[in-house]
């Protein structure tokens, strides 16, 4: 059992001293570190049962094991109804890459998708390449600049009968908007009949989701943004994937979720995502008493904790930050709307450039990104593709007050 406040010692990395300076993560929106249960659960696999699926042996059953716990785990963390929803790749890029082929094999020219200024482009470059080949229209929906948020109104009106997909993300990796999931899915399904294909990459870390309540078909995350290792994890709706053709080898099994996943996979990282759901399940423990609950329901609790944790974290930031005169924040500021964001900040400093804001902070081993992180739409709306993006600090649930309010302080000092 394990509770917020006692979860820094299960990381090694947290521990890490760099030229005599503790290290301190401000860069989980770019990826988090890894519990111990996550490094010997992939020692372990990789140590005594490394082989391929489909054997009559030992190591080659214990995989296949492997595999099947760690669908059950991606089960329980999406809520979806059958681990048989579950597709397994390298990450989150590649699967996009992967499904929109086969997503947009019917699509015709005269057809429209529609994609969104917010977006990682990880979840728009794959949808917009495939249009272009097909001669599909594609809508782009702005963000409302004072607050970086998803401008509803502007997607409703982009919404017809010809609308065969609509890729959005469920939060913002550069400015932690989160996107009103259930709002934004009704207004889909009120208008369209079209696919829905959800990134959860930057939303996973920092809440519960459901699959079955949202009613999407497609919802991707990557493990290593929420304490695993690099593994792409997808959702895919059984009645919406069986209607769909892979690219596959032709040899290979002709039944879902297997014939989505192209070449051998990566079992020691399905092994450490196995441990990452269980570690992040044992947050939830100490609230639900001695009975326990089962998995999804330990995540559950885990998640509220992590959200009460996250918002006490993000309130701090936001005071500390725009009490700086020469700083403009991008995103939500309003401490009373707190629960519309993720503990993900982003900020430019007026006469430093983002980098050397990086480099300054990187030098006392301190943690954090600048840059554009592929959202390109969101820097070419809001002006800003070519002054080096911004600064973004972003926290998770194992980060510390004192460490914000560190990274504060040595923040005040450098612009002086």
């Amino acid at each position: 059992m394990h509770h917020l406040d006692q979860c820094r010692a299960l990381f090694p990395a947290l521990n890490y001293q760099h030229n005599g300076q503790s290290a301190i993560f401000l860069d989980g929106p770019g990826g988090s570190q890894v519990s111990l249960g996550v490094l010997n659960a992939m020692q372990e696999y990789l140590g005594r049962f490394n082989a391929n699926l489909g054997g009559a042996y030992f190591s080659s059953k214990e995989t296949e094991k492997v595999m099947h716990q760690a669908r059950l785990a991606a089960k329980d963390l999406y809520n979806a109804s059958s681990e048989q929803e579950i597709i397994f790749g390298a990450n989150a890029t590649s699967i996009n890459f992967h499904m929109s082929r086969a997503i947009a094999r019917e699509w015709q020219a005269g057809d429209e998708i529609i994609v969104t200024n917010l977006d990682h482009y990880s979840n728009v470059s794959p949808w917009v390449l495939l249009a272009e080949e097909k001669g599909v229209l594609v809508h782009y929906v702005q963000v409302n600049e004072t607050d970086c948020t998803l401008d509803l109104a502007h997607l409703e009106s982009l919404l017809n009968s010809k609308t065969r997909l609509v890729a959005f993300t469920c939060a913002s990796n550069v400015t932690g908007s989160i996107v009103p999931l259930n709002e934004v899915m009704t207004l889909i399904k009120t208008h369209t009949n079209a696919i829905t294909y959800l990134d959860a990459v930057h939303y996973a870390p920092h809440h519960a989701i459901d699959v079955q309540a949202l009613d999407c078909d497609f919802l991707v995350s990557s493990a290593y943004k929420y304490f695993g290792p690099h593994l792409g994890v997808l959702y895919a709706k059984a009645s919406t994937l069986s209607q769909l053709t892979p690219y596959k080898v032709a040899p290979a099994k002709n039944i879902d979720p297997n014939r989505w996943e192209t070449g051998t996979q990566n079992y020691e990282a399905m092994a450490g995502y196995l441990a990452c759901i269980d570690y992040l399940a044992s947050l939830g423990e100490q609230s639900l008493g001695k009975q326990g609950g089962d998995r999804r329901a330990r995540l559950l609790s885990a998640f509220e904790q992590i959200r009460k944790h996250e918002e006490a974290l993000s309130q701090t930031l936001i005071q500390e930050l725009t009490k700086i005169p020469s700083l403009t924040l991008y995103g939500i500021e309003s401490l009373d709307r707190l629960s519309a964001r993720t503990p993900t900040i982003a900020f430019r400093i007026k006469g430093i450039e983002p980098r050397a804001v990086s480099e300054f902070f990187g030098e006392q081993a301190i943690c954090l990104w600048d840059g554009n992180f592929y959202a390109q739409g969101l820097y070419d709306q809001l002006g800003i593709t070519d002054k080096g993006g911004v600064v973004r600090v972003g926290c998770l649930h194992y980060n510390t007050q004192e460490e914000v309010l560190i990274f504060c302080q040595k923040l005040q000092a450098l612009v002086g």
